[in-house]
């Protein structure tokens, strides 16, 4: 089968993936198609700190060095099901809604204005000092990830290979046909061809593009793959109505202040209002870098702000403010909206 990428005039993937003693396409390997498409899937959960039902992929165009999820993107892992099941799915997860969000905050980063996850109006009927006092008691929910409400919004997350986006496009027509829920598409960016974006805006409501680094060689050394289109896949969202929210890792000697202000230029160029989440690495898979210092991360953020972003927030936090006094000196410097 050709790559469907290079059908329309752009590179594979780093697309190989581990099917036992074998080594497969992604695309080959994780999905196939009988009377309707069906995608090779690892787990279906209510995921925190998104507070919305995640739906995580085998196999990946990507060969991330420092991939998270990838004893399952990187080895075919998983049970197949089909865009039926995950319909039913979609549907069953829709009685246990507690939020019921506009489209426009069909994204990650709008989780945190309505909860922190801490668990204390649970486990001590007190919210805490940081929390933002949306919700009531009852739409707080217990997940095997933590607490936190459950909004109407399922998501596509773990592996990519949105450059089949026929698959994407059936599983979200049949979502819609049976449930009230926004689809949103954690993705690399790289199967995000014009074509497919067309193919996609029927029935995808929202991407969270996750932009590994700015400097091709970089992103060739981190991710397998060329980034020459995926900087211009934000402009191609925007125009065609779908909701976007960007984010990227901060990766000490890898991407760091300078790269991610950069990244977001390009974004404030398009909409300064766009959502902008800088997160902080930790070592995992092949590359085992030292984690971002608190000093780094705010430099990084003041950058994005720099670069003309309004809606920028840092993730892991635990990561690069591990004390009391790196916390509070993180709140002092920056203010709670950052978390």
């Amino acid at each position: 089968m050709e790559c469907n990428l290079v059908k329309q005039g752009f590179q594979p993937g780093s697309c190989e993936v581990k099917v036992g003693n074998k080594i497969r396409r992604a695309c080959e390997a994780t999905l196939k198609k009988n009377k309707s498409y069906q995608r090779l899937i690892k787990s279906v959960q209510l995921s925190r700190p998104e507070d919305y039902l995640s739906i995580y992929q085998s196999g990946c165009n990507h060969s991330c060095k420092k991939c998270h999820s990838w004893y399952f993107t990187q080895i075919a892992d998983g049970r197949w099901m089909s865009t039926d099941e995950i319909a039913r799915i979609c549907e069953e997860y829709e009685r246990i809604v507690t939020v019921n969000e506009p489209r426009k905050r069909a994204t990650m980063f709008h989780a945190t204005d309505l909860c922190k996850h801490c668990g204390s109006c649970i486990l001590t009927g007190k919210r805490s000092d940081l929390c933002p006092k949306k919700l009531s008691k009852d739409q707080i929910l217990v997940s095997p990830q933590g607490f936190g409400p459950a909004r109407n919004i399922v998501a596509f997350t773990g592996g990519d290979i949105v450059c089949r986006a026929e698959f994407y496009s059936e599983a979200a027509e049949k979502i819609k046909e049976v449930a009230k829920l926004w689809v949103l598409i954690e993705t690399n960016g790289y199967g995000l061809t014009p074509k497919n974006l067309d193919l996609l805006k029927d029935n995808v409501d929202s991407f969270w593009l996750d932009i590994k680094a700015y400097d091709e060689r970089v992103y060739k050394a981190l991710c397998g793959t060329t980034n020459k289109w995926i900087l211009k896949v934000p402009e191609w969202i925007v125009e065609r109505g779908f909701v976007l929210e960007v984010c990227t890792l901060y990766i000490p000697n890898w991407v760091e202040a300078d790269q991610i202000g950069k990244i977001a230029k390009i974004i404030a160029e398009i909409d300064p209002e766009i959502p902008f989440t800088i997160l902080a690495y930790f070592p995992e898979y092949k590359l085992h870098e030292r984690t971002p210092t608190l000093s780094e991360m705010i430099s990084a953020y003041s950058s994005a702000v720099e670069a003309g972003l309004k809606n920028v927030k840092l993730g892991n936090i635990g990561v690069f403010a591990r004390s009391d006094t790196d916390f509070k000196l993180l709140l002092e410097v920056l203010g709670e909206d950052v978390i």
